[in-house]
């Protein structure tokens, strides 16, 4: 006599803190890594609207100051029109085709990297979004002009740009999701939690 076939268990996955906060079973389709319609609009809104600020503050800036002329805010803080050839914070002025290159490198790199794990934290499209917004306009810059404009001037600091400040933002915003998620992961999970002990 033919046994019956036995029937393969499905995957299971705990989900501690759910509203199940249980072992519930999951296919592959429910844990997609690349990137949905959902998180590519928010990273098109994102990074649009920081290109945008960005490309709107250069050019008040640049027809309101002449090239060289600051106008002091409050304390070591003032608005001073200067150009920069390098990357962010005036670094590597004098390799401007370097720069450029190494900018569109890591334009696609990071749309590539969204396109298969979008989905991974729902930070990502906020992170990347200021990220390749603030990137993309000074490359912009950069093929048409030959330099960005830097206005936000804090004396011991290099001048810098509001697409240099997203891109500083999106980063951090980034590394603080990763260490979220490692400390998450560090707290061992006590056994009474598991439904499986229950009696």
């Amino acid at each position: 006599m033919n046994e019956p076939a036995r029937e393969t268990p499905p995957r299971l996955d705990v989900r501690v803190g759910s509203s199940t906060n249980a072992l519930r079973p999951i296919l592959a389709a429910e844990r997609p890594l690349g990137a949905g319609g959902r998180q590519w609009v928010g990273l098109g809104a994102i990074a649009v609207t920081a290109l945008a600020a960005d490309q709107l503050t250069k050019q008040v800036v640049a027809r309101a100051l002449a090239l060289g002329e600051e106008v002091e805010i409050a304390g070591p803080f003032s608005i001073h029109h200067v150009h920069n050839s390098g990357i962010a914070f005036g670094f590597f002025s004098s390799a401007t085709s370097i720069v450029i290159a190494l900018t569109a490198v890591a334009v696609l790199w990071m749309l590539v990297f969204f396109a298969r794990s979008g989905s991974r934290h729902p930070v990502l499209p906020v992170a990347l979004g200021f990220v390749l917004g603030g990137s993309v306009s000074n490359l912009l810059d950069r093929v048409r002009l030959g330099h960005v404009t830097d206005f936000l001037d804090f004396r011991w600091w290099p001048a810098f740009n509001l697409a240099d400040t997203f891109i500083v933002v999106g980063v951090g915003i980034l590394f603080a999701s990763i260490a979220g998620i490692d400390r998450r992961a560090s707290v061992p999970r006590r056994v009474g939690d598991s439904p499986l002990s229950r009696p």
